[in-house]
C-alpha cells in the first residue's frame, strides 16, 4: 500500500456530492488531512451519513468566493486540490444557464487563480466531463478532439476545461484535467439520473422507464473506478508528460440505454420488461457519446477494475439496503 497521501493537506471542492463524498472517504482511508469546501447541507448525503463531516476540516461557502478560496488554500497550507464543485444537471443548466456558468466557469477560474497565488499548492485536478466534447461524428472521443459544447451544461464544461489548460500553459500551474464518462454507484441520491431511477423503480416493484426508444449510446464508469482515476492522476502530476494534460476516464464499453436497463434488471434478479416511451425522447440529445481511455492506460497505468455487471450488482444492493434503512421497503 502506497503512503503517498499520508499527512498531505488536501482540499476538495464539491466534497458533499456523490463523487466528492467517496473521494473524501478514500483520502481519509489513505490518511490524508482533508479540508472540504461546503456550501449546502444535505443531511441525507453520504458525506454526512458516513460521518465524513466529523473527520475533516470544513470551510463553509461557495466556489464563487475567490477570497474565501485564497484564505482556505493559504491557512490550511494545501498541497493538493481536487476541484469537483459544479452544477451537474443538464436539465437545470438549460433552465438556469447564468447560475450554471457562475458555478462551473467562474468557480473554475476562481480555484485556479487562488491556486496560482498559493505558495503551498503542488498539484490540482480539475473535473470536467465527456460532455465537454459536445457533438462529434467520430467516436470515441480522444483528448486531441476539439471541445465544442453547444448547450449550457456542455459549454460550461468546455470552458472550465480550457481555462484549466490555460493556467498551465500561461502560468505553469501544476494542473491536469479529468474528463469522465457517466458515473454510477451506491450513494448517488439524485434519482433524476437513470441508474438510481431504475434501481428505485425496481425496488418498488415497478418497471424502469426509458425516455425515448432506448437507442442512445453512453459509457458508464463505476464510482470506485472514478475515485481511483482522480487519485492516480494526482499522484503522477509531477511527471512532465502528465502535467497540464487532459485525460479521459471511462469503461470503454459503450452501451445503448436499453442494454443498460436490461443489465440493471438482471442485477435486481427480476424478470421484467422496461417501459419504453419513444414519445418522450429529449430534443437535442446527443445520440452517441463515449470516450477512449487509451491515454490514461498508456501514461498513467490506469484501467477500470469493475465490469458493468459487477458495478450494477453492487449498486443495486446498495440502494436496496438504503431504502430498507429508510423504511421504504
Amino acid at each position: 500500500m502506497s503512503n503517498f497521501w499520508r499527512d498531505r493537506q488536501v482540499f476538495v471542492t464539491g466534497a458533499t456530492g456523490f463523487l466528492g463524498s467517496l473521494l473524501t472517504k478514500k483520502l481519509l482511508e489513505e490518511s490524508a488531512n482533508v479540508v472540504a469546501l461546503v456550501r449546502d447541507w444535505n443531511p441525507q448525503s453520504i458525506f454526512h451519513t458516513y460521518g465524513l463531516d466529523k473527520k475533516i476540516n470544513i470551510v463553509r461557502g461557495g466556489i464563487e468566493d475567490l477570497e474565501l478560496l485564497r484564505r482556505a488554500l493559504s491557512e490550511f497550507q494545501i498541497d493538493t486540490c481536487f476541484h469537483l464543485a459544479a452544477q451537474s444537471q443538464v436539465a437545470v443548466a438549460n433552465q438556469s444557464p447564468v447560475s450554471t456558468f457562475e458555478t462551473n466557469i467562474r468557480g473554475t477560474w476562481n480555484i485556479l487563480e487562488a491556486a496560482r497565488q498559493s505558495s503551498w499548492l503542488k498539484r490540482i485536478v480539475v473535473a470536467t466531463s465527456d460532455k465537454a466534447y459536445g457533438t462529434h461524428t467520430k467516436l470515441p472521443y480522444t483528448e486531441e478532439m476539439h471541445l465544442q459544447g453547444d448547450h449550457p451544461y456542455e459549454v460550461s464544461k468546455s470552458c472550465a476545461d480550457l481555462i484549466a489548460q490555460s493556467y498551465y500553459h500561461t502560468y505553469q500551474l501544476p494542473v491536469a484535467v479529468a474528463r469522465l464518462s457517466n458515473m454510477y454507484g451506491g450513494g448517488d441520491l439524485n434519482f433524476l439520473r437513470i441508474i438510481p431511477a431504475f434501481c428505485q423503480r425496481l425496488i418498488n416493484g415497478e418497471r424502469p422507464i426509458i425516455n425515448g426508444d432506448g437507442s442512445v449510446v453512453r459509457d458508464f464508469l463505476y464510482i470506485e473506478d472514478a475515485v481511483d482515476a482522480y487519485l492516480t492522476l494526482a499522484e503522477q502530476l509531477d511527471k512532465k508528460e502528465i502535467i497540464g494534460q487532459p485525460f479521459n476516464f471511462g469503461n470503454d464499453s459503450p452501451l445503448t440505454l436499453l442494454e443498460v436497463t436490461r443489465l440493471v434488471i438482471k442485477a435486481s434478479g427480476q424478470e421484467i420488461e422496461p417501459d419504453v416511451r419513444p414519445e418522450l425522447k429529449r430534443e437535442g440529445e446527443i445520440q452517441e457519446q463515449y470516450l477512449s481511455s487509451a491515454k490514461a492506460k498508456r501514461l498513467l497505468g490506469w484501467k477500470p477494475q469493475f465490469s458493468m455487471e459487477e458495478g450494477l450488482r453492487r449498486t443495486y444492493n446498495w440502494y436496496k439496503n438504503f431504502f430498507a434503512s429508510q423504511g421504504k421497503i
